[in-house]
Order: structure tokens, then sequence, then C-alpha cells
């Protein structure tokens, strides 16, 4: 099945581009030290990038002292922009699903995803795939939505009080595991619902041991500069997984 591509949709595309240029959004502030924090040392290492959008991370790899690194995409427009603005005699960008990485005739020393894994429908699949492009002891380090944040059938919301502070999150349909389709820029936005016992299982199932899990939250500096950023500590943004290929 093809997967979907709402990013090569322009008024989706521009919403995106909007949200990614904010310098106080969760991804920078919560998200990104977090996936940097979990990598190797990548000094003459070979690192493959699943769903690379705009190779700004791709670019970080290399700097970083990655050897090669391959950044693959769905977007043909996300990619545009990665080749214009992140390009490098290292770097090496290709119009690929995750879903067919199968494909590719190479092994890597490092596999990185960023906040692209809950687009996948098949997870067993595609940690197998990962599995199979590692080099032995190979690490494979990922973000996604927090499962509790994909749970919900109708997504993520929170009740408030009668003032309009937020006092916690409504957590429903989290043991029932499958397709989402939400409103976010858009309506019609597909992602896939995994339980944490899932994800883990299914990482020590393609042949993983995981190494080290964080669920970011907001630092004390964040908080006081952003007091509506408090609602994180109810509930997590996001879920990253450090794990080495047995």
């Amino acid at each position: 099945m093809q997967p979907q591509n709402i990013f090569d949709n322009e008024f989706f595309f521009q919403g995106y581009k909007k949200l990614r240029e904010n310098p106080n959004s969760a991804n920078i502030l919560e998200e990104k030290p977090a996936i940097f924090s979990l990598l190797p040392e990548l000094t003459g290492k070979k690192v493959l990038d699943l769903g690379c959008g705009y190779g700004e991370n791709c670019n970080l790899f290399s700097i970083m002292g990655a050897n090669k690194v391959v950044g693959i995409d769905v977007s043909s427009k996300m990619l545009a922009i990665a080749n214009d603005e992140n390009s490098g005699d290292n770097i090496f960008y290709e119009n690929m699903c995750m879903e067919n990485i199968f494909s590719i005739n190479e092994k890597f020393d490092v596999v990185v995803s960023s906040l692209a894994i809950h687009y996948v429908q098949d997870f067993n699949n595609l940690v197998s795939n990962v599995n199979s492009l590692l080099n032995d002891n190979g690490i494979f380090v990922f973000s996604q939505e927090h499962p509790l944040t994909t749970a919900p059938k109708n997504g993520a919301s929170w009740f408030k009080n009668a003032d309009g502070r937020i006092t916690h999150y409504k957590l429903t349909d989290y043991a029932i595991s499958g397709k989402r389709t939400v409103s976010w820029i858009v309506d019609g936005i597909t992602k896939y619902h995994r339980t944490f016992s899932g994800i883990i299982n299914s990482l020590i199932d393609a042949g993983f041991t995981i190494e080290k899990m964080l669920e970011p939250v907001p630092t004390k500096e964040i908080l006081e500069r952003d007091t509506s950023s408090a609602k994180n500590l109810h509930k997590p943004n996001f879920l990253v997984i450090r794990a080495r290929k047995k």
C-alpha cells in the first residue's frame, strides 16, 4: 500500500514549514536535544536518516564526522529544500518511502529517524528492515509522537477548568492499536498508534537490545519562558528510543 504523502500538499507544506521554523517549537526545544543526546560517536560512520525532511539533521550528522549520510523521504518538496539548503559531498538524498528501505543495497552503522515512524503502518516490518540494514552492533535511534498522544481516536485533547487552565489530559483508546485519522494543519492526516509494549516487543523480536528511552519534557528555563508548556508535564510530546543490533 502506498503511504500517505501529505507533505507534498502545498497548503499543508506551508503550514508545516511555519511550525518547524518556530524557534520555540517543541521539536526544537524538546525532541531534537533528546534524539541527539542518544546518538553514538559518528566520526567515520555511515548514517541513514529515515524521513529526513529538510535534511537539517543529515547536514549535522556530516558536521559531526559521519563519513557518508543517506537521507530518504517520501516528499519531493522536502527533498528539494534538503538539496538546496543541506547538501554536501558526502550527503545523498533519495525520494523513497520508509516501507521500501528493503531495496537499499548497503549497510550502515547508524540509522536515525526523527518524528516519522508514527506514519508507518507496519512497524514490525520497518524495524526488521532497519535491523537488516545495520552492521553488527549498529545503532537505531528514533523519535515518534508519544503513544499517549497517538492513542485517542479523535486526536489529542485536554481538560480545562472554568478559567481555561489545562488541568489534565484526556486519555482514551490507548489499548486499541492501529490507524488514526486526525486533523493537524489539514484534515485527514493518517498516523498509527502503538502501545509501549507493542513498540518495545517489536524491537526485541526484530533483534534489537533496548539501550535507553527518553520522554523529554520542558526544562525549568522553558517553563519560565512559556508557561503554557507546563501541560507537557502531564503528557510528554515525544518518545525517543536507542536500540542496538545484537
